[in-house]
């Protein structure tokens, strides 16, 4: 019963993956809602109203997917595959539906599952398909490390200079390079200044200065690289964020060596758009204008094109780290991003309109990119920071943690409300390389690994039949059994399946019967010494389970070890191996033991099939 039991469940788990792909359509909310079924319902009137009749319209984790009929007839005489049969519905929808709904959600080509509504219902979905199988778009990014530190020096600079004013300690706070430099009027007051940069950081490194009245502030190196983990980190969870308010299904975001990310996207079509949303770095500051001119540490700032620039006061009201929603829109018909704050950010804000009442305040949008340029014959890349006052407007009434910003453009304001809302990078992010993989390229991948995993699995199957007869054929239905429950375990785990897994699988079809060859031996050996049939069986499962075990633990242990420290396509291999250990173990031992007790069990039998 424990058996027919998990066979049955594996069967219904990896049914899913019999079902085939077609061209989809997947929406997503700019404002990040969950979408309703009524509003499946307006998309598909949409749509119809365009002439397009989608398959299936559905909710998926809050997401809108619109599934498009594939025609056998025109996917025959094409020769093509047939997830490409009705590529021009996608597209033609996709264009309907941006037209409609360019405010309000975003709008990406992907591929769904052909799945009947009672198997959707049960929540079950097919494995989730790597980008060499798939299709897509794979970026790799690069941290810039270096503007990661310059922000975290830049947050203690303005900190010590709140500090040491609240203390008063008349003081000036610069940073200069890796170092943060803090002249004092006095030699007296260098003790205070000490312990009040001691009290916001016990860990910093404090030096006097050569002048005799001045500190060196530096950051330890464990805080250097724990800045420059936690800006992977971040960044890595940004991404993330972004790519799902695009409504791109299945991201594979992760760290890559030091200082660099990998992005895959697999089924996306249309990388144009995504490039530019992973890499922007556009962000917004609040400052106050300095209207006198007297502000120590003030700066004068350009305006957008060609505006008169204007001198801001040195301290940040609030940056953009400090927003947890925005949203685009329109304000008395200029387009607008309507932003809320976080606690934080709410009592700074509230505090500066309470004091600064009738004044002006500004908003900096900023920009960070890099450029290549020829220098000398040479092709020199260089980190080009844009820092530019978007609006400036006079503070009419104290407000707190939300509020809005106009004089951006439609595209741009809905861009930086998708940035704002994803979270802000913690350090700059630039595109190293990028890769399109198209869906035949991926189609070929599948059918070749299909075709070297058939021809493992028949090398085997027969194998086992001519050399162990009866027994072999119990093995071998206890190898299709094994080949069904990976599949079952990737669909269940949503464990993106790769080349590279599919190479585990080969190598789990030529292990799994590792343990059934163990076990027959032992079973012919039991009756080469006159052991009866029932007492082979039982001293053959019985004194195999030791070597079995050992085995399948210590191969077990070398791919966890795999996935602990291998990346990318090492850790796909890793999960294919693990999970074909784990099936190996149940269907090579209690899966066959169960058969064999069925056909020979019960009766007395004075030969075996071995």
């Amino acid at each position: 019963m424990l058996v027919l039991s998990v066979l049955l469940l594996g069967i219904l788990l990896a049914l899913p993956n019999f079902f085939g792909n077609a061209p989809a359509v997947q929406m997503v909310s700019a404002d990040g809602r969950a979408f309703t079924d009524e509003k499946i319902d307006e998309i598909v009137a949409v749509l119809k109203a365009g002439n397009v009749t989608p398959e299936a319209a559905y909710l998926q984790d809050g997401r809108a997917v619109v599934r498009f009929h594939i025609d056998p007839d025109k996917s025959e005489s094409s020769g093509s595959d047939s997830t490409t049969a009705s590529d021009s519905d996608q597209t033609r929808a996709a264009e309907i539906l941006r037209r409609k709904f360019s405010d309000s959600a975003s709008v990406a080509l992907t591929r769904a599952p052909q799945l009947p509504d009672w198997l959707r219902s049960l929540g079950l979905s097919p494995m989730s398909l790597g980008l060499d199988l798939r299709g897509g778009v794979y970026f790799l990014l690069e941290v810039d490390m270096d503007s990661a530190i310059h922000s975290r020096l830049t947050l203690y600079e303005q900190s010590f200079t709140a500090l040491l004013r609240d203390a008063r300690i008349r003081s000036r706070v610069d940073l200069a390079g890796s170092e943060i430099i803090v002249r004092l009027r006095g030699a007296e007051n260098l003790q205070a200044a000490r312990d009040v940069i001691a009290s916001a950081d016990p860990d910093l490194l404090v030096f006097d200065g050569v002048d005799g009245q001045s500190l060196r502030v530096r950051m330890t190196e464990t805080q250097i690289r724990d800045r420059q983990d936690f800006a992977i980190e971040q960044n890595i969870t940004t991404l993330r964020n972004r790519v799902n308010q695009l409504g791109v299904a299945e991201p594979l975001v992760q760290r890559q060596g030091v200082d660099r990310i990998v992005v895959q996207l697999p089924g996306v079509q249309d990388p144009n758009r995504l490039d530019d949303i992973l890499t922007a770095t556009a962000t917004l500051e609040f400052r106050m204008v300095d209207t006198a001119g007297t502000s120590p540490g003030s700066r004068r700032y350009p305006g957008r094109n060609g505006e008169a620039g204007q001198n801001l006061r040195r301290e940040i009201i609030v940056s953009g780290d400090q927003i947890i929603d925005a949203e685009s829109g329109f304000s008395e018909g200029s387009p607008a991003v309507f932003i809320t704050l976080d606690s934080a950010g709410g009592t700074s804000m509230l505090k500066n309109t309470r004091e600064n009442l009738n004044k002006p305040m500004s908003t900096v949008f900023i920009e960070v990119r890099r450029e290549t340029k020829e220098v000398n014959g040479e092709l020199v890349t260089n980190t080009v920071r844009t820092e530019e006052i978007i609006n400036t407007a006079t503070i009419r009434g104290i407000f707190k943690d939300r509020f809005v910003v106009t004089g951006l453009r439609p595209l741009e304001a809905r861009d930086l409300a998708l940035l704002l809302r994803a979270g802000a990078l913690a350090a700059p992010v630039f595109k190293v390389e990028e890769r399109t993989i198209g869906p035949t390229l991926g189609q070929d991948n599948i059918d070749r690994g299909f075709e070297a995993v058939s021809i493992g699995f028949l090398a085997v199957v027969i194998f086992m039949a001519i050399y162990y007869r009866g027994f072999g054929l119990i093995a071998n239905v206890a190898l299709f059994s094994n080949l069904l429950f990976i599949v079952a375990l990737l669909s269940l785990l949503q464990a993106s399946l790769t080349l590279p897994g599919i190479a585990g699988i080969v190598l789990t079809v030529g292990m799994a019967v590792d343990a059934n060859v163990l076990i027959f031996e032992r079973i012919r050996e039991e009756l080469a010494a006159g052991n009866s049939a029932q007492g082979a069986i039982h001293e053959g499962y019985d004194k195999a389970l030791s070597s079995i075990m050992d085995a399948n633990v210590t191969t077990l242990i070398a791919a966890i070890v795999l996935f602990a420290f291998g990346t990318g396509p090492i850790k796909g291999f890793a999960i294919t191996l693990s999970l074909g250990i784990v099936t190996s173990m149940f269907t090579a031992v209690i899966g066959t033991r169960t058969i064999v007790n069925l056909v020979f069990g019960g009766r007395k039998i004075k030969s075996l099939p071995v």
